[in-house]
């Protein structure tokens, strides 16, 4: 939520933060604004409702500097207006704030110490701006007003601050959420991930939390709260230019769907030798053995995710399986059993619902499994263990080929546990190969793209609700693909276990009413399927099948490579992307930002 940029001493200060903030812009994109100053003290603030697009237009050639931050938001106090956007201003329009995260006693502060202050918007951010502006108007340095408003704050946050009659300096201090030092060469820069950031230099600098950061085109002092200084180190980050951009593709999520078959070759040549011998960390690999019982703490697609791998873990390392809402376990943690392993599947390592639950986790002792697909992210570096998808960036906001990475990656380490606990069934799960076999089935199903979205256009182009049915995994798979289409088409559509249609559910099937089913591994659970499938279209539901080619029959619309079981969900899930991807285009939506979503949820 939200993203943060800044750049100190460099004369090229807002391209840097408009360059910056584009990268940005699929973590918010409600409001964006910057400011920028240049050595003389003159200053600029420039702010807008909308995307960077609609903040660009207003920049006009005077708006230059040395030093600036910029800001695109995702609203969460106040609404999306200019007078909330940030950046913020104290109440004399000395100091300037730009902040990620929730402030939870703002209205405490307000009440306390700036009652007689006059807001111009309804944001948390204003009142600590103008808490920092009152510290200083009591005859504290900036720096120690700062310290002292730190103090005072309660809640997630990422703050970059600057003050107009010190235009050489940015002040940064994080909590909770996502922040990073950008080291150039003549100026540094701040930014809420290093995406923004790479064009300019590839060397960042993590910032943990209740630190301060004193930001100088020269240097970086990094402190905690009371002014003890602290040694850090830098890192590359693996990143290139080539990774973040859509080249030829119209939309990002496109582009990230096509590249799941390298995504699967990608994790066997990390996870496994030219041998096909597994490259599990071992201390991962003999927690789990240790472990009774497993539990998966996730949210959105990797929730769904963790209920696709569910039964493939059981099977092969012979422990059970619970899956947890993690914004639901931060409250109330249920009853665990003796030995338990956490493990949590995030895209960007940053989900502060999920982290919520992790720092709870680490105060009991309980080892912990981060699987995401940002190194350095957060969670990565608070959890005991970490495994990475490998994925490379996924910017729209819609997540596809980070779900099937966390199945493929939850697959390698649940072979690992039960080649090391001797299991037949995990020992003869050639998963090198069926893998390989998966990536192949994916191309296929790309190749089919035109057929998909005519089917999509005469299925979806006008309505305004759809539902998904499966049995065992693919009703898993289908709360996935329900949310997928809800979220970047606004469908109406719920993942229904088809079973589950007569004891309620049938009610809502009217004519007309889309009804995609999802049939894969069981001939079983097929024929059952099938007979879901005749219940809603005897009740005037316009039906459409995804099958894989072993259980496919004659009439059947979208046919999928057949796959191993364990596997399935990966394959399966790739045309049901389509579809979502197919449905919003042709609603003339926006495929890569739907309204009111970001891509990483950093507040809770």
């Amino acid at each position: 939520m939200c993203g943060i940029v800044g750049v100190v001493g460099n004369t090229n200060a807002t391209e840097i933060l408009i360059q910056g903030l584009e990268k940005l812009e699929y973590r918010g994109y409600d409001s964006a604004g910057i400011f920028v100053i240049d050595e003389g003290k003159k200053g600029h603030l420039v702010k807008s409702v909308g995307r960077i697009a609609d903040l660009q237009a207003k920049i006009d050639s005077e708006v230059v500097g040395s030093t600036g931050i910029g800001h695109t938001r995702w609203a969460t106090h106040g609404q999306a207006t200019e007078a909330n956007a940030h950046p913020h201003t104290s109440a004399n329009g000395r100091l300037i704030l730009v902040h990620n995260g929730v402030i939870e006693n703002y209205l405490q502060i307000k009440d306390e110490y700036l009652s007689r202050d006059t807001f111009k918007g309804e944001t948390d951010t204003e009142i600590a701006v103008h808490l920092i502006g009152h510290f200083v108007d009591e005859g504290n340095s900036v720096l120690d007003a700062f310290k002292k408003a730190l103090h005072i704050i309660q809640g997630s946050y990422a703050f970059a601050l600057v003050d107009s009659e010190n235009p050489d300096t940015i002040y940064v201090a994080k909590n909770k959420s996502p922040l990073l030092i950008g080291i150039g060469n003549g100026y540094n820069m701040v930014c809420s991930d290093a995406m923004a950031m790479i064009r300019e230099t590839s060397e960042f600098m993590e910032i943990h939390d209740k630190e301060l950061v004193v930001l100088t085109k020269d240097s970086v002092t990094v402190s905690d709260y009371d002014g003890n200084l602290k040694e850090r180190n830098t890192y590359t980050a693996e990143l290139d230019l080539s990774d973040i951009g859509r080249g030829t593709y119209p939309y990002y999520m496109l582009k990230e769907i096509d590249e799941q078959p390298t995504v699967m070759r990608k994790l066997i040549s990390t996870y496994s030798d030219e041998n096909g011998k597994l490259k599990v960390d071992p201390a991962i690999v003999k927690t789990v053995q240790e472990s009774d019982r497993i539990y998966i703490l996730a949210a959105g697609t990797s929730y769904n995710a963790g209920f696709a791998a569910k039964n493939m873990i059981e099977r092969l390392t012979d422990t059970p399986v619970e899956l947890g809402v993690a914004s639901e376990w931060g409250y109330n943690m249920p009853l665990l059993s003796k030995k338990p392993m956490f493990i949590l599947l995030t895209q960007s390592g940053e989900t502060a619902d999920s982290r919520q639950v992790l720092v709870k986790a680490n105060e009991m002792g309980i080892p912990s499994l981060t699987v995401t697909n940002v190194p350095g992210s957060t969670l990565s570096r608070e959890a005991t263990y970490t495994m990475l998808l490998h994925a490379g960036p996924e910017i729209a906001v819609a997540s596809t080929k980070a779900y099937t990475a966390q199945i493929a990656a939850l697959a390698f380490l649940s072979k690992a546990v039960g080649e090391a606990n001797g299991k037949q069934e995990a020992i003869e799960f050639d998963l090198v190969h069926e893998l390989s076999i998966v990536a192949q089935s994916i191309e296929a199903t790309l190749s089919e793209k035109e057929a998909i979205s005519e089917k999509v256009e005469k299925l979806l182009a006008t309505t305004r609700n759809a539902f998904y049915i499966g049995r065992g995994n693919d009703y898993y798979v289908a709360m996935e693909a329900s949310l997928k289409l809800k979220e970047i088409s606004y469908i109406q559509c719920e993942g229904f276990a088809a079973g589950e249609l007569k004891h309620g559910t049938i009610s809502l099937i009217e004519d007309g009413t889309p009804v995609i089913a999802l049939i894969s591994s069981s001939s079983v659970v097929a024929s059952h399927t099938r007979g879901n499938i005749q219940e809603v279209v005897a009740r005037g539901a316009n039906a459409l099948t995804i099958v894989e080619e072993e259980l496919a029959k004659e009439g059947d619309d979208i046919i999928v490579n057949q796959v191993h079981p364990f596997l399935a969900p990966i394959s399966m899930v790739i045309p049901t992307q389509l579809i979502a991807y197919y449905a919003s285009l042709q609603r003339g939506l926006d495929v890569d930002k739907p309204r009111n979503l970001a891509k990483a949820v950093t507040v809770e």
